[in-house]
């Protein structure tokens, strides 16, 4: 059971902007490394400030970038014309009466563990309007350079901090390949954007850097830095008019044990899982990117994304089937093994190691793929598409209707939430909106999306939701 952060009345939290004179600090000496300026960024911004409920949910979010094809996996038409349906055959999973097709066959087998939404919609076509819609809510229908709003992971590791400095030395948001493009925290700052994580964890030199030094020189050699700085602090908080520094000791020690602490190490450490567990995942990027998200969790990280993209997805390396960019069919049969064997093991773990209360794993991409099947020639050739030239099969932006799909966070499994009419094209039954999907979200994490606003730049109270409303089948 979620809690709700100030559900009795509307809460405005000051954004990070008002405690300038802190962030115009330089960043000198051992703070160089970063982490402890980030920090302490984030105590100013928040002194004073109501906290969370101390129980501490999480969310996997797994981003599909480009958008996947509903109609070729969780929402097969077989009974529409052969210009929609596609080759795929339909297959049927461990929930009577829901089918996939023959791409997923291992989630199909697992299909009573999540709940699959059939009828999500929302009203951008192109990729950073939805990327923005889906991560952030901004209900803009055009395409924009940069985020207006930050996305709901800067939003939650906001509002999570507000409790004050984590006795786990592991970061709360993480990104493992995180989305990166059309998001980000905006007038938050980048103080609350995931601690990334970038690079193959499948390759065996795979590390992470600055976490869990082992190293005792260099261990010592950060200390002493960390006691010239102490120093040097106590001289300069005499002329502190603001007491801006007064939680500077704190939070450098904090930084100190996110980098020494034998625990943080362990958590972003493949090696300590077993070659069996690893091989279940997939011995590929993606694989032990959702081992990795799922280790973290366990660790205490709060907030997850990882995103699944690169040459896994084929020759444009994302889910962005246009025919000059891939054939759709050829594209998605190249990626489908990796995907499905990633995502079913995920959520096998997340039950079978108790994690299904608290985790909550939502799978998704911007929107969806036309339901009409379009011919174009290819702009070279790749896997998952011919030679430059070759006139091959594709699906366009489509985000009038899609879907995701759900697991843990305590919610009711093993069915599916709404409906799209008979060719995919609309979404008809139980129609759900991007707001609808990040005020889901924010309630397993203990958000009332409805009542919190924080400041922007220019100190106006901006809501984090407008109009959605948390989904009712995917509370838990």
């Amino acid at each position: 059971m979620s809690h709700q952060f100030n559900a009795s009345d509307t809460t405005v939290c000051p954004g990070p902007g008002g405690r300038r004179g802190f962030m115009r600090m330089g960043l000198g000496g051992f703070a160089s490394l970063s982490l402890p300026g980030i920090l302490r960024m984030r105590a100013a911004a928040n002194a004073g400030d109501a906290t969370t409920d101390k129980k501490k949910s999480a969310v996997i979010m797994v981003w599909q970038p480009g958008g996947c094809s509903h109609i070729d996996t969780y929402d097969p038409k077989p009974n529409s014309g052969s210009e929609y349906r596609g080759p795929f055959a339909t297959i049927p999973t461990a929930v009577p009466g829901m089918h996939f097709t023959e791409l997923l066959p291992m989630q199909a087998k697992i299909a009573d563990r999540f709940t699959v939404l059939r009828s999500m919609k929302q009203t951008a076509g192109g990729h950073p309007a939805g990327s923005m819609q889906m991560l952030s809510g901004d209900p803009a229908t055009r395409d924009k350079p940069k985020p207006k709003y930050p996305d709901w992971m800067s939003v939650a590791n906001y509002l999570r901090s507000l409790d004050g400095p984590r006795a786990n030395p592991v970061p709360r948001s993480v990104g493992v390949n995180p989305p990166t493009t059309y998001t980000g925290p905006a007038y938050l700052g980048d103080a609350y954007s995931p601690f990334s994580v970038t690079g193959d964890p499948n390759k065996p030199n795979f590390s992470v850097p600055n976490i869990g030094l082992s190293d005792l020189h260099e261990v010592k050699h950060l200390n002493r830095r960390s006691t010239l700085r102490q120093n040097l602090d106590n001289m300069q908080r005499a002329f502190d008019q603001a007491g801006e520094l007064q939680a500077l000791d704190e939070f450098e020690t904090q930084a100190m044990t996110l980098l020494t602490n034998p625990k943080t190490k362990d958590a972003f450490d493949l090696s300590k899982e077993d070659d069996a567990t690893r091989d279940r995942y997939g011995r590929n990027t993606w694989g032990q990117q959702l081992l990795l998200a799922r280790r973290l969790v366990e660790a205490g990280v709060e907030i997850l994304t990882s995103s699944l993209r690169g040459p896994l997805c084929g020759r444009v390396q994302n889910w962005d089937d246009h025919a000059v960019n891939h054939n759709i069919f050829d594209a998605l049969r190249f990626r489908a093994q990796a995907y499905d064997q990633a995502v079913s093991a995920l959520i096998e773990d997340i039950y079978d190691r108790g994690l299904d209360d608290r985790v909550l794993v939502v799978v998704t991409g911007e929107f969806g793929h036309t339901p009409k099947i379009s011919y174009q020639p290819s702009t070279g050739a790749g896997n998952g598409s011919a030679a430059a030239g070759t006139r091959q099969p594709g699906r366009d932006h489509w985000p009038r209707a899609f879907s995701n799909i759900w697991a843990g966070g305590g919610i009711e499994t093993g069915r599916f939430i709404g409906a799209t009419d008979k060719r995919g094209e609309d979404s008809i039954e139980r129609i759900c909106s991007a707001e609808d999907f990040l005020a889901t979200i924010y309630h397993h994490l203990g958000i009332d999306g409805s009542k919190v606003m924080i400041k922007d730049f220019n100190g106006r109270p901006t809501p984090i939701i407008n109009h959605g409303r948390p989904i009712a089948e995917l509370m838990g």
